[in-house]
């Protein structure tokens, strides 16, 4: 059996892997031939698994659409005792690093449940933080609606009541792909690599664990929309757009706190997959999400011509 075979009877089974890392979205969004896995084990055991995606030979990056990957550690080998924890995750780091692959250039954002990048730090790699935010319990929608800022709330009524808009799920692709393209199309860019948005969103919904919510008026316009990704421990907003004439419309706010809602019963938490950008970054947090740090991880250097790829494929800070 291979290592991605095992990986593959793992992602099955373990809860905690995030969907990022699983073998399904790997195989979308890289390639089946594009990533491949490190695995550490211990009498037989996945004790710890290294996903990564070699985009172009002597280049490890970030796929497409894929927020964060890194090292997950099996939560069933957990030592309570916190140093001898914290040596044995070193360890596994230091194990990985050493087997990676030769590369040029290595880049990858590590999940924030990965906290000490130490082991990289000695090996000369250089880290970045940046930020998500996280509900890590959306189960009681009154603790939600109380935790949401005024503002969020008042556009949420806003939508509803002053402009009429209602939400439904289910959205055609087509649909949602023509309104997420404005929110570029307004910035003079092109829309961002909507053929991997279409498969991932036509995966997903085959697999039941993706759909578009739509906030749409009385005209049967469809003006704002959220695609979500989810499995039992937490739910993803992966893409959204909001039509140019309803952008003050509060149907933004209006589709996310449904798909949160409707969500609730389903998954534990939601991760809004955060932004570096001032105003996207404060939606997020006036959601009442918890600001949570991630590490982006970096050694190496690119030629021009890796760069120029690189800046094609790796995705847009938002």
């Amino acid at each position: 059996m291979t290592g991605k075979e095992r990986y593959g009877i793992l992602c099955k089974n373990e809860l905690s892997i995030p969907v990022y890392s699983r073998d399904w979205w790997l195989d979308c969004v890289c390639g089946e031939s594009g990533w491949d896995v490190l695995l550490y084990l211990k009498n037989g055991e996945v004790e710890a698994a290294m996903p990564y995606y070699a985009s172009c030979q002597g280049l490890i990056s970030m796929p497409l659409y894929t927020q964060t990957m890194g090292i997950w550690f099996n939560p069933a080998f957990e030592d309570k005792n916190y140093s001898r924890n914290l040596f044995r995750k070193q360890t596994i780091c230091e194990d990985f690093i050493m087997r990676l692959p030769a590369h040029d250039y290595f880049l990858q954002n590590f999940h924030y449940s990965f906290t000490d990048w130490l082991p990289f730090y000695w090996q000369g790699f250089r880290q970045t933080t940046r930020y998500t935010y996280v509900l890590s319990d959306i189960g009681n929608p009154d603790e939600l609606w109380a935790g949401l800022s005024g503002d969020v709330r008042r556009n949420i009524q806003k939508a509803k009541n002053k402009y009429q808009l209602t939400v439904r799920r289910n959205v055609p692709t087509d649909l949602f792909l023509e309104i997420h393209a404005q929110v570029y199309q307004r910035q003079g860019m092109k829309p961002y690599h909507p053929e991997m948005l279409q498969k991932l969103i036509d995966l997903s919904r085959s697999r039941n664990q993706g759909d578009i919510w739509g906030a749409y008026d009385k005209e049967n316009r469809l003006c704002a929309a959220v695609f979500v990704v989810w499995q039992e421990s937490c739910a993803y907003s992966i893409a959204s757009g909001i039509g140019a004439a309803f952008r003050k419309s509060g149907g933004q706010a209006l589709v996310l706190w449904t798909a949160i809602n409707d969500l609730s019963g389903q998954v534990r938490s939601f991760d809004f997959e955060g932004s570096m950008i001032r105003g996207v970054e404060h939606v997020y947090r006036e959601f009442g999400g918890q600001q949570m740090p991630f590490f982006v991880i970096e050694k190496g250097k690119m030629s021009l011509l890796k760069k120029i790829r690189m800046k094609l494929e790796f995705p847009i800070q938002r």
